[in-house]
C-alpha cells in the first residue's frame, strides 16, 4: 500500500481533509530532508494544532525526471524520530501534510510567480544549500533565472507589481543555508541584483522598507531515507510503502532573528519549544558551534586513533565518556566566547550527549575528520584563546584532542593527490585541504619540531598559537604519548588521573 490521500482512512493517521484545505502561506526553495523534518516539521505540528493553519508551497530546482513521489503521494511523507530525550529512548512516526504542492522551476516558473499574487503567502523559507547563497549575474526577466537569489529577487518583483507595492504584501524571508547572517548576506545580494537588473526605486524601496530577512540557524540531524532493510522493515510496521519517508533524531531547534512581525507571521512556533524568535540569535549560534561542533572537532581524531568508528561507540564507551563530557563541561563550556547561563549551557551540553548517543545516528567519526583544519580553526581557535583568558591554564583535554588532530594529519603516503594516514595497518584518507602542508612538515620535523611549526603557522589559525602559555609543550607532550601508546590508554591518564607506566 502506498502512502497517500485515498490510503490515510485505512491507516487511521492524523492528517484529515480538513489538513488538506488549508490555505497556501508559504513558499519554500528546497525539497530537501533538513526542510521537511524540520520547518516543515513545525508547520504540520502547529496545523494539527490549530495554530498556524497553512501549508507550503515547494520549488524544486531541477527536475528529477520520471514518477514524481511528491506527487504519486499527495506530497504526504513521514519523519520517523528516533532518539534518547531526558535519558528516554524516543520512537515517533509522523505522517506529515504541510506540503500542498511541489512546482518545478524549470516548467512551471510561471505558477511558482501566480503564487505572489495570493494575499495570505506572507513566508518564504529556502534551503539551497551554502552554495546557493552566492552572487552571480541573473537576469530577473528569464524563465526561470539561474540563481536562488535571482528566482526569490523576480518573485517579490512580481509581488511588488501584484499589490502596487503596499506595504502589507511584504514578506518574512528566512533562509537556513548553513552559513553566518544567512539572511543579511541573502539581502544583499538580492539588493545588489534588483539594482543590476535596473528595477524601478519605488521596487527597491519596497523591497528593503517592508521585508523583513532574517538570520536562523537550524540544528537538527536529518539522515534522510535509511537503506534498503531498515526501510522495509519500517514499512511492513507501518503498514504502507513511503518513497520520501524521512529519518531525524529528536532534538530540533530553529533560531531565528526576529520582531514582533515576525513572530506574527511565524505564529507555527507556539506549537513547538524548537522554534526560538530572538532579537539576537548569537547564544544558539555559540552553543551550537562550540558545544556540538567544537567537542566534535577535540573527539573526532582521538576517537578515531582509539578505534572508534560511530560517535555512540565513544560516548557510549564508560571510559571514554567521561573524557568527552569533562572536555564540553570542565573546558568548552566555561571557554565559550559569549555570556551564557551556566545553567544554559549545562543543559544544552547534556542534550548535545544524548544526541551523541543516539542509538539510531551512525554518525561516523572519519566523515567529522572532513576539512579538519579549517573545522578545527573555525569552532576552536577561539576556545582555546578564551580558556586562557577566564583560568590563566593551560586546557589539557584541548590539548590532547589538538594533538590527536596532529597525530591523524600525519599522511604516510600520497597517491594522485590524495593523502593516506596509517592506523592498524590500514590506510586511511585524509581529506583536508591543509594535507599536503601536513604531509610535508612531517617529514621534515621531529614531533617537537613539528608542533612548533603547525601552532605557530598564521596561515592555518589566524594566530599564533606557541604564545598561548605552556600549550605548545602541553600538545608535545600528549603526541608523544599517542604516539607511543594506544590511544585510549591515553584517555585513561586523564580520566584517571594515573600517568601511563
Amino acid at each position: 500500500m502506498q502512502l497517500s490521500k485515498k490510503t490515510m482512512p485505512q491507516l487511521n493517521r492524523t492528517a484529515t481533509e480538513a489538513l488538506f484545505q488549508l490555505p497556501e502561506k508559504v513558499l519554500q526553495f528546497g525539497t530537501g530532508v533538513l526542510l521537511r523534518a524540520l520547518p516543515d516539521y513545525f508547520i504540520d505540528k502547529a496545523n494539527k494544532q490549530g495554530i498556524f493553519n497553512g501549508r507550503v508551497v515547494v520549488v524544486k530546482s531541477t527536475d528529477s525526471g520520471g514518477a514524481d513521489a511528491f506527487a504519486v503521494q499527495d506530497n504526504l511523507y513521514t519523519v520517523c524520530v528516533r532518539g534518547i530525550e531526558n535519558g528516554k529512548n524516543i520512537s515517533e512516526d509522523i505522517v506529515n501534510a504541510a506540503i500542498s504542492r511541489v512546482l518545478s522551476a524549470k516548467t512551471q516558473w510561471n505558477e511558482i510567480l501566480d503564487c505572489a499574487h495570493n494575499k495570505e503567502m506572507q513566508l518564504i523559507i529556502s534551503n539551497t544549500t551554502e552554495v546557493g547563497i552566492q552572487l552571480v549575474q541573473d537576469d530577473i526577466s528569464d524563465e526561470p533565472p539561474v540563481s536562488f537569489p535571482g528566482k526569490l529577487l523576480a518573485f517579490l518583483y512580481e509581488r511588488f507589481k501584484a499589490f502596487e507595492g503596499a506595504p502589507e504584501s511584504g514578506m518574512v524571508i528566512v533562509p537556513t543555508e548553513l552559513i553566518t547572517d544567512n539572511g543579511t548576506k541573502l539581502e544583499g545580494i538580492v539588493l545588489e541584483l534588483a539594482h543590476r537588473n535596473g528595477l524601478d526605486f519605488k521596487f527597491i524601496e519596497w523591497l528593503e522598507t517592508h521585508n523583513t530577512f532574517c538570520n536562523s540557524l537550524v540544528d537538527r540531524i536529518v539522515p534522510g531515507k535509511p537503506g534498503k532493510e531498515e526501510l522495509a522493515v519500517l514499512e511492513n510496521r507501518l503498514g504502507y510503502k513511503d518513497e520520501l519517508l524521512t529519518m531525524s533524531e529528536v532534538f530540533c531547534l530553529w533560531a531565528i532573528e526576529g520582531n514582533e512581525k515576525v513572530k506574527k507571521v511565524l505564529s507555527f512556533a507556539a506549537a513547538d519549544a524548537g522554534v526560538v524568535i530572538a532579537d539576537d540569535i548569537t547564544q544558539f549560534k555559540e552553543l551550537k558551534l562550540r558545544l556540538l561542533n567544537g567537542t566534535h572537532t577535540f573527539n573526532c581524531g582521538l576517537a578515531f586513533l582509539a578505534g572508534f568508528n560511530i560517535t555512540r561507540e565513544s560516548v557510549t564507551d564508560d571510559l571514554y565518556a567521561v573524557f568527552a563530557k569533562q572536555l564540553m563541561q570542565q573546558e568548552i563550556a566555561p571557554a565559550i566566547p559569549f555570556a551564557i547561563d551556566i545553567a544554559v549551557k549545562k543543559d544544552f551540553a547534556d542534550k548535545v550527549f544524548d544526541r551523541f548517543c543516539n542509538p539510531s545516528i551512525n554518525h561516523q567519526w572519519i566523515s567529522i575528520t572532513v576539512q579538519y583544519t579549517s573545522k578545527m580553526k573555525m569552532r576552536n581557535v577561539l576556545l582555546l584563546q578564551q580558556y586562557y583568558k577566564v583560568t590563566g591554564k593551560t586546557p589539557l583535554l584541548m590539548a590532547t584532542g589538538f594533538a590527536a588532530y596532529l597525530l591523524f594529519m600525519k599522511a604516510v603516503k600520497e597517491e594522485n593527490g590524495k593523502y593516506f594516514g596509517l592506523l592498524n595497518n590500514n590506510y586511511y584518507e585524509i581529506k583536508d585541504d591543509a594535507a599536503s602542508y601536513y604531509y610535508t612538515a612531517w617529514q621534515q620535523n621531529n614531533p617537537a619540531q613539528l608542533v612548533q611549526a603547525a601552532l605557530s603557522n598564521e596561515t592555518l589559525w589566524e594566530a599564533d598559537l606557541t604564545l598561548l602559555p605552556g600549550f605548545a609543550a602541553t600538545v608535545t607532550e600528549q603526541l608523544h604519548k599517542l604516539m607511543h601508546n594506544d590511544a585510549m590508554s591515553v584517555v585513561a591518564t586523564l580520566v584517571n588521573k594515573k600517568e601511563l607506566v
